[in-house]
């Protein structure tokens, strides 16, 4: 006798194993991580910028599930819209049609970028950048694409070859042909576009890895010397896009900055159907589609689906109708400027920087003798396990979800959901206040934790 399917019940009936299921049949790392950390907790339901766990305990997300929930977790139109699209019982990827849904998903982007002409649908923010890839050196008919050091666009073959941490790219060359120049150093990128086989420079506008923003006018400067070179500004807007750092796009900081070919994901899907697109002039997408036989040369088998699309015009609905932008303008500066105001009375403290509600704290080495013999010895050990120190408590002991912005870094990077309010920035930097203070007492559970952690780090060498 079969049984009818219950999504309900098996989880009420196996919910509670998830981090034994995940330690047995995917990655063994990361519930060792998070036990490790202190946070294999379990959380049973979430609401815009905020989790809830089992004693009814809300947590601030300064997360953003990596930037996906742009507009934070169910919100109720996107819920509408993904439920109306299902109920519409549309007769989706026949793949031997023209959906309407995809062309008015890819106008009212290109709206925003009124340079821009037509749209690449994918499913992720690496498939964003490996059709720019593509696209680039199809259309310059030249192989090497430029990236920056630090840079971060992806995990898949061609983005992790434009990819700047070698951790990430170690063992598995070899890769496409690739240079990296340092962001913001047009000596460099000038020196490589007179060897003639540059397709193209891929950008972020401010890195994911640090929070480092490109120095003001460098994107208009690059754009200008590619463009005398016959290359291609490809921007990776996957992070930085759809309003998180105060503009819709990044770039739109810079006047006169008019990128080739742009990558967006993440918060486009509103955080439910994983989606991707790639925005490109006219002529580009002309000559990788140039004629009837090469229709499906790039073509994605889930890109441009119903519930994809209808999340992303249910998203772009929201931002205007809600005035998302401003609103991260305003949230943005005040969460700045409040953190800005603590450098000075920190000595472990050394910078907040970043736009909108992309920010990065980074943690420099002090200058009392009581604090940096501390310092010294996590530095030994591995560096970034202070930025650690801080993420852990954080979330222990004020209920706040952070991260640390990349390997060895001593920086934490907060990405909050867009829709955060004063409160919450309020609720936040009092947490990082406490946090801080403890560290300088010198003592306590922080500098205790700490020693977990140089353990641990020397045990994985």
């Amino acid at each position: 006798m079969t049984t009818e399917f219950d999504l309900g019940a098996l989880l009420a009936e196996r919910g509670a194993e998830r981090y034994e299921l995940h330690a047995k049949y995917l990655n063994p790392q990361l519930p060792r991580m998070l036990h490790t950390i202190g946070f294999d907790k379990v959380y049973e339901r979430a609401e815009g910028a905020h989790f809830f766990d089992a004693d009814g305990n809300d947590h601030l997300d300064m997360l953003a599930g990596f930037g996906v929930m742009g507009l934070g977790r169910h919100h109720p139109v996107v819920r509408k819209a993904l439920h109306d699209v299902l109920d519409a019982g549309l007769a989706d990827l026949t793949r031997f049609d023209c959906q309407p849904l995809p062309g008015l998903l890819a106008e009212r982007l290109l709206a925003h970028s009124p340079h821009l002409d037509r749209v690449f649908f994918g499913n992720s923010g690496t498939e964003a950048v490996e059709t720019a890839l593509k696209f680039a050196r199809y259309a310059t008919g030249r192989p090497r694409i430029l990236y920056c050091d630090h840079a971060f666009h992806g995990l898949t073959t061609g983005s992790l070859s434009v990819n700047g941490e070698d951790a990430f790219r170690d063992g598995f060359a070899p890769l496409l042909p690739d240079t990296a120049v340092p962001l913001g150093d047009l000596d460099a990128l000038a020196r490589e576009l007179k060897k003639g086989d540059v397709a193209g420079l891929i950008v972020e506008p401010i890195q994911g890895k640090g929070v480092h923003e490109a120095p003001p006018g460098y994107l208009r400067a690059a754009q200008d010397l590619l463009h005398r070179h016959k290359a291609l500004l490809i921007a990776d807007e996957v992070q930085t896009g759809l309003g998180r750092t105060g503009d819709f796009y990044a770039y739109q900081h810079e006047d006169g900055v008019e990128p080739d070919l742009v990558c967006v994901a993440k918060a486009l899907s509103g955080g439910y159907v994983p989606v991707g697109a790639t925005l490109g002039q006219d002529w580009i997408f002309r000559k990788v589609y140039s004629s009837m036989d090469r229709v499906l040369v790039h073509s994605a088998s889930f890109g441009a689906n119903a519930q994809a699309m209808a999340a992303g015009l249910a998203v772009l609905s929201v931002m205007e109708n809600e005035q998302i932008v401003a609103g991260v303008r305003r949230t943005g500066d005040l969460l700045k400027s409040r953190l800005t105001a603590l450098v000075d009375r920190y000595e472990l403290l050394a910078d907040v920087r970043g736009r909108g509600l992309m920010i990065g704290i980074e943690f420099g080495r002090p200058s009392s003798l009581k604090l940096r013999g501390r310092w010294t010895m996590l530095q030994a050990a591995r560096k970034g396990l202070f930025a650690q120190m801080v993420v852990v408590p954080l979330l222990q002991r004020h209920r706040i979800l952070t991260q640390v912005s990349g390997d060895h870094l001593e920086v934490i990077k907060l990405i909050p959901p867009l829709v955060v309010d004063e409160a919450d920035v309020d609720r936040f930097v009092t947490a990082f206040t406490a946090v801080m203070d403890d560290a300088h007492s010198g003592g306590g559970l922080m500098w205790d934790f700490g020693k977990t952690l140089i353990k641990q780090a020397v045990a994985n060498r």
